[in-house]
């Protein structure tokens, strides 16, 4: 979330798409009932289903399942094309007046720079032109052809509204109510806000999704201000500070990037990934990355991270090749992973496509499950029927079970979705023999260490150099694991060499212990962080994030002293943004930062150098290196502006926006493994289009365990139109089958309103709803597992794979 849950009771107008916010996250959606009651905002939904969020909105409107950015890119189009955009923003805010290089071009569906044999794209010709000083050429008028501005308006002149009802089978006059309705939060005294959930991220385009929804937010004016933003909807109280984490290959925590094969040193590391101004004046930010990334090797290796060695440089994996979960099971499918380990995660029911995950965890030499439930995956060897229909005697893997503990039995923090750290209490002890993740890990280091000193091993540096300075080695606790990466500072730290003053002596500016801020953190080996972004959670003053102030002296939802938001307390990010260029207040009944003559000041803390004055423009996107939003990214995998492409599973078989290039149907950067492409699935055999959803009654494949949920939502079901049930003569209560080109699965039909079929491209396109939440362990009726219809496949950022959209039959079981 740029903003946060209670933040969203100050908007005007709430676009709920690509989640269905009432049904998965009824807690939080008290704010948009109160943001319709205190503020009379209206909700907008646009959803393939009805949703029991669209059932309290304002405006609904349908959408094809993988077809968002067609309506998004035609809410563009509208703003543009109408002049409903917020220009002092724009200009200011974004990089709409930069020049794009001369060689950039799109071109029958694809970008410059692209690569067929390999599905990638040099991204060499993106970007902006650079000037003799080094700094981006502008136009300040946004009349040059080669300006951002221009070449985006002439990218989604395409996306008419007549588009956007052949594409997505939104109905014009409803596309065109909601784009009016869009519009006029353009004003400088409207805000919208939008909410999201995986909706959006679990396609082929799902970070383009997102990418879309900002720079429509961005046009607005409607960033870094209250009653705005962009807000991820996460599925589980501790899914952001899991990503936080960063705990996995791509990124170390706090989102620095991770080292690569072709870094040949630290150095070349650092200057890879440290920002230089791109704009005059601009903080650009990620200047700091040697601060944070020296911090965290001292957190991780103590005095084994030294000056002489690099700081430990050597003793980080340097990635050569992609290491997300895909690729992991990618990898134990062709025979070359012999063990694996899973904690906390049900990767055979989460993953897609059942068949090929049950193939790769049999090549396993081990598997080890560490969970406080019995899982599928735990027990993919045994055979349930045709829910899960294996040969045991086939399957050599062993299984080793470590049961852990639940949320509730054991202390530590959440960080929620408003990026807030909350402090909880252990409330029961775990019953048998079961331990907290953190032992269980702590336990396996321990003695992993021990045989390493003890018979040595390649490259042990790293496991026996490790700084492991817990009271109780094989226990670490919650309290010790947060003041480590809250961070501290490891001597007294004296002040800096004053240029004007070289006869100053130096002081003690910050004594040695914990921090209050990453400003205190220094590259040099003095200071330890495990995450700069949580720095300060754990400062002098004590565990912050246990805070329970529930004051808000603002009305604005603000509640600086509720726990401790990442970073340095910051509910608002990107905060100057809200307020104008001269720095007053956009709007009256939103005072939330200005400019008071010397210091920014409001209720929240300035995301912004403190003195920086409103004449230095200095922008207030301070980690981007032009101090700008970027409304063309070159940091995505699949083009600087996001474009419409079919799902990899599609049911026209062609992208309308590019009928005559069959390589430009779908996401041309998305990465489509050997064999997987021969498992998609084609609409002559497979005509309808699938999407799978959640249950207020469960959550994720947890509660079928609990007799409680069970009770409320007993049975696994298929949802279809009742014009689809007229059409292929089904009745409500029937069992059905519904096909894959991977796989089935059967349960009881539920016939309703809630889904129609669109016309799309000349054709009806109907939807079948799968929710998720069955399988073959738990104490609900089994059922069958919903991905062994999806396809293996992912998103070509982040890897996400897509579950919201694919083709199935469906028929009478």
């Amino acid at each position: 979330m740029t903003n946060n849950w209670v933040d969203i009771k100050n908007t005007d107008l709430v676009l709920i798409m690509g989640g269905n916010a009432a049904e998965a996250h009824p807690c939080g959606f008290k704010w948009v009932t109160e943001a319709m009651q205190q503020r009379k905002a209206k909700l907008i939904v646009v959803d393939p289903r009805f949703t029991r969020s669209a059932a309290v909105a304002d405006t609904y409107a349908p959408v094809r399942v993988g077809a968002d950015i067609a309506f998004l890119g035609g809410v563009i189009n509208y703003l543009l094309a109408n002049n409903k955009f917020h220009e002092e923003y724009v200009k200011a805010y974004t990089d709409a007046t930069f020049l794009t290089k001369e060689g950039f071009n799109f071109d029958n569906g694809v970008f410059s720079g692209y690569d067929d044999a390999k599905r990638t794209y040099n991204r060499a010709t993106w970007g902006y032109q650079l000037g003799e000083d080094g700094f981006v050429k502008v136009d300040d008028a946004m009349q040059d052809a080669r300006c951002v501005f221009q070449q985006m308006k002439k990218h989604y002149s395409r996306y008419t509204p007549e588009l956007v009802e052949q594409v997505a089978g939104t109905p014009k006059d409803a596309f065109l109510k909601i784009a009016q309705q869009i519009g006029e939060t353009s004003a400088p005294n409207k805000v919208m806000t939008i909410l999201y959930a995986l909706g959006w991220t679990q396609h082929t385009v799902g970070s383009q999704n997102i990418r879309t929804m900002a720079m429509i937010q961005l046009l607005l004016g409607n960033m870094g201000r209250p009653g705005g933003g962009v807000n991820a909807l996460r599925g589980h109280a501790n899914v952001q500070g899991i990503t936080d984490m960063c705990a996995y290959s791509d990124t170390l925590p706090g989102y620095l990037g991770a080292p690569l094969d072709g870094d040949v040193d630290r150095a070349a590391y650092l200057k890879r990934l440290t920002g230089k101004p791109l704009r005059p004046n601009q903080m650009a930010f990620t200047q700091n990355f040697p601060k944070w990334h020296t911090s965290l090797m001292k957190a991780w290796w103590g005095d084994a991270a030294n000056k002489d060695n690099d700081f430990a440089f050597e003793y980080l994996p340097k990635k050569d090749a992609a290491y997300d979960i895909l690729h992991m099971f990618e990898l134990m499918h062709q025979g070359k992973m012999h063990g694996f380990v899973c904690q906390g995660f049900n990767p055979l029911a989460a993953l897609p496509n059942k068949k090929k995950l049950s193939a790769a965890l049999a090549k396993l030499k081990f598997l080890v499950v560490a969970d406080p439930l019995e899982t599928e995956t735990s027990e993919f060897w045994k055979n349930f029927g045709p829910l899960n229909d294996v040969d045991p005697k086939t399957i050599q893997t062993e299984v080793f079970r470590l049961p852990t503990t639940t949320f509730a039995e054991e202390s530590g923090s959440f960080t929620n979705s408003s990026r807030v750290l909350q402090w909880k209490e252990k409330a029961a002890d775990a019953p048998g023999e079961g331990k907290a993740d953190s032992e269980i890990m702590a336990r396996i280091f321990v003695k992993m260490r021990e045989m390493y000193r003890k018979d040595g091993g390649k490259a042990p540096e790293p496991i026996v150099n490790l700084s492991w300075p817990y009271q109780v080695a094989e226990a670490p606790s919650p309290a010790e694991i947060l003041r480590e990466y809250s961070g501290r500072a490891l001597v007294d730290l004296m002040t800096l060499p004053n240029p004007k003053d070289p006869t100053a002596k130096p002081t003690v500016a910050v004594p040695a212990g914990q921090l209050s801020s990453f400003a205190q953190l220094r590259d040099d080996g003095t200071t330890a962080c495990g995450n700069w972004l949580y720095c300060g959670s754990w400062s002098p003053a004590g565990n912050l994030t246990a805070r329970r102030d529930n004051s808000d002296p603002s009305g604005l939802g603000v509640y600086p002293n509720w726990g401790y938001s990442w970073p340095a307390n910051r509910r608002i990010l990107y905060n100057r943004a809200a307020a104008d260029t001269k720095g007053n207040h956009w709007d009256a009944t939103r005072k939330y930062l200005s400019w008071n003559g010397k210091t920014w000041s409001g209720v929240d803390v300035p995301d912004m150098r403190p003195t920086a004055a409103p004449e230095e423009n200095v922008g207030p996107f301070i980690m981007n290196p032009e101090g700008v939003a970027r409304l063309h990214a070159i940091g995505m995998a699949d083009g600087p502006f996001p474009e419409h492409y079919e799902p990899f599973e599609t049911p026209l078989g062609v992208n309308p926006l590019h009928p005559n290039n069959p390589k430009a149907v779908s996401n041309p950067a998305a990465r489509v493994y050997k064999g997987d492409m021969e498992t998609f699935g084609k609409a002559a055999e497979f005509p309808y289009a699938a999407t799978t959803y959640r249950l207020t009654e469960h959550h994720h494949f947890w509660t079928k365990h609990a007799h409680s949920n069970a009770v409320t939502q007993p049975a696994p079901f298929i949802e279809i139109g009742d014009d689809l049930a007229k059409e292929k003569g089904f009745k409500n209560g029937q069992m059905v089958k519904v096909r894959s080109n991977r796989g089935e699965v059967r349960a009881a039909l539920v016939v309703t309103k809630r889904m129609k079929g669109l016309k799309v491209n000349g054709k009806t396109v109907h939807t079948v709803g799968i929710p998720i939440h069955w399988g073959f362990k738990g104490v609900t009726q089994n059922g069958y597992l919903a991905n062994a219809l999806t396809p293996y496949v992912g998103d070509a950022n982040s890897q996400t794979p897509e579950f919201k959209a694919f083709l199935v039959n469906i028929e009478k079981a």
